[in-house]
């Protein structure tokens, strides 16, 4: 690729709104994981008695086993979701991209 073809694409609107969009895409979802994550460990570091707690009266698996499980299959969805983004218009405004710049 030359340097003439990546100033047409720098240049292209869609390449413009592909990048403002992707951006502020994947940084709600960064966040939305950060403070998962991070709320999941500060109760693990302050608060552990909160986490301690079982899930019924007599049980001996605590809460913190299904909170840990959310906080995995929530990374999951969250990765899913950008996938599933991705391969719809995302992959649209590229193909657009390089129909343009031809």
């Amino acid at each position: 690729m030359d340097d003439a073809m990546i100033a047409r694409i720098r240049a292209n609107p869609s390449y413009i709104e592909l990048k403002r969009k992707r951006g502020a895409f994947s940084w709600i979802l960064t966040v939305i994981m950060l403070v998962i994550y991070y709320t999941y460990i500060y109760f693990v570091a302050f608060e552990p008695g909160v986490l301690a707690e079982p899930i019924a009266s007599g049980d001996v698996t605590s809460i913190a086993i299904p909170i840990g499980i959310f906080v995995i299959l929530s990374a999951i969805v969250l990765t899913g979701i950008y996938v599933w983004r991705a391969n719809g218009e995302f992959d649209r405004l590229t193909r657009r991209i390089a129909e343009e710049v031809q």
